[in-house]
């Protein structure tokens, strides 16, 4: 009696593990629903194409705001980085933009360094950032095939890779949930099998 009320046990704690990482799973899905696949739908940059270099200059100096402590905010400044580059598919001068949060930040600068009470450390990374513009002058680039937007970005945030890579631990969160409860659910009924049989045996 004892070794079947601890088994009993031990399949309800299976069960309850098993139902967490669904719930776990979907949570996550319903996370990377509204914040990734959200992006990742809404990116136009979709098709993969080689830019070359025209054009790469400083070209003023924007204010941004960084953090200093709890509640605390200072201004300070960043160096806006122009990078122009003729798509090689269509024979178009476009501005480039780092990635698409990029262009979201400030539409008129190719690259942001982050926002940091130093602002020779900021000038110096852009600087090093335009002379890699200048060293590689032919690079792979994205850009808009529907041609809604004039530019193109260097880097995709929201790339199908990086889709497939958040979605990959939920899913496998998700199968193993479900595994659990569906052995210990083929466990259960193999037991009153078993039962069924021995039953008519005697």
């Amino acid at each position: 009696m004892k070794t079947v009320t601890a088994l009993k046990a031990g399949e309800d704690r299976a069960i309850l593990l098993g139902l967490a990482m669904m719930v776990c799973s979907v949570m996550m899905y319903f996370l990377l629903g509204i914040t990734l696949l959200r992006s990742y739908m809404q990116s136009v940059w979709t098709e993969e194409a080689q830019c070359s270099l025209l054009n790469a200059s400083i070209t003023e100096t924007f204010n941004c705001s960084f953090s200093c402590g709890p509640d605390c905010w200072k201004i300070s400044q960043y160096p806006c980085l122009q990078v122009y580059v003729n798509l090689t598919s269509s024979g178009q001068k476009l501005l480039l933009y780092h990635t698409e949060e990029t262009m979201r930040i400030n539409s008129e600068c190719s690259y942001i360094p982050k926002c940091g009470k130093n602002y020779e450390e900021s000038m110096s990374l852009v600087n090093v950032v335009m002379e890699n513009f200048r060293k590689y002058q032919h690079f792979s680039c994205f850009y808009d095939p529907e041609g809604v937007q004039k530019n193109v970005i260097l880097t995709k945030l929201y790339s199908y890779n990086v889709l497939f890579h958040s979605l990959f631990w939920p899913t496998c969160m998700m199968i193993g949930g479900v595994a659990i409860v569906a052995m210990v659910k083929l466990t259960q009924y193999l037991s009153l099998l078993c039962e069924r049989i021995q039953r008519i045996n005697r």
